[in-house]
């Protein structure tokens, strides 16, 4: 956890937002890679069919339906940043699923996910620490900082990672890393709820390419 975030946002720092959601949008493929290579999952072609639906419709989302725009993508350090967190997410998604793990574990999903965040913070501490020592760090101090932290400390931090890791151990994290390249499209219906712009036909076809992505992947 704590590595996760702290190469997504030190990634940030030298990359574009487009190049790191294009990188983190390959999720579903490091996620088969990772269960094949370490957990001793079979991958099948429509577990691969489904990544390739899936990826093509974050595509068409960040492209806004111009491919010209993806050809003017340059990889720079923050990439290869970003694509370790999303290596370590693979790897921390399979882990939640290990069949050796004691039942009590997967019972007591707060003392879970607490267990998990003592770690996560250590790490963090440790980066932040070097940061400072450094001489990067300048924190400024105010009421919208305060708000920001609130959320982040109760919406990504305690709600989302308690509904990724419920979702991970009902279906399994394959078919979970799917469902996380909807982050490109609920940030597209967020911007034309809150910001007035109004969906245009690409987040439709995206939309259907990422679904479709979802259901051949999980079907049996």
């Amino acid at each position: 956890m704590g590595c996760y975030n702290a190469l997504q946002y030190l990634a940030l720092k030298t990359s574009s937002p487009l190049n790191v959601t294009l990188v983190a949008s390959s999720t579903p493929i490091w996620m088969l890679f990772v269960g094949a290579l370490f957990f001793r999952q079979r991958v099948t072609r429509r577990q691969l069919l489904g990544a390739v639906l899936s990826i093509t419709g974050v595509l068409l989302v960040l492209s806004r339906g111009d491919w010209d725009t993806l050809m003017q993508v340059r990889l720079v350090p923050g990439d290869f940043y970003v694509l370790l967190a999303t290596l370590a997410w693979a790897f921390y998604s399979w882990l939640l699923v290990r069949p050796d793990d004691p039942p009590d574990i997967r019972r007591d999903w707060a003392a879970f996910l607490m267990a998990q965040m003592a770690f996560g913070l250590g790490w963090s501490l440790l980066f932040a620490a070097g940061e400072w020592a450094a001489g990067e760090t300048h924190i400024q101090w105010g009421w919208p900082l305060a708000l920001a932290l609130a959320y982040v400390a109760i919406g990504p931090a305690i709600v989302a990672y308690r509904c990724w890791g419920l979702g991970v151990q009902r279906v399994g994290p394959t078919i979970a890393a799917f469902f996380s390249n909807l982050t490109p499209l609920f940030a597209g219906v967020m911007t034309a709820a809150f910001l007035g712009e109004l969906p245009r036909a690409y987040h439709a076809t995206a939309f259907v390419l990422i679904v479709g992505g979802i259901v051949v992947s999980s079907r049996r």
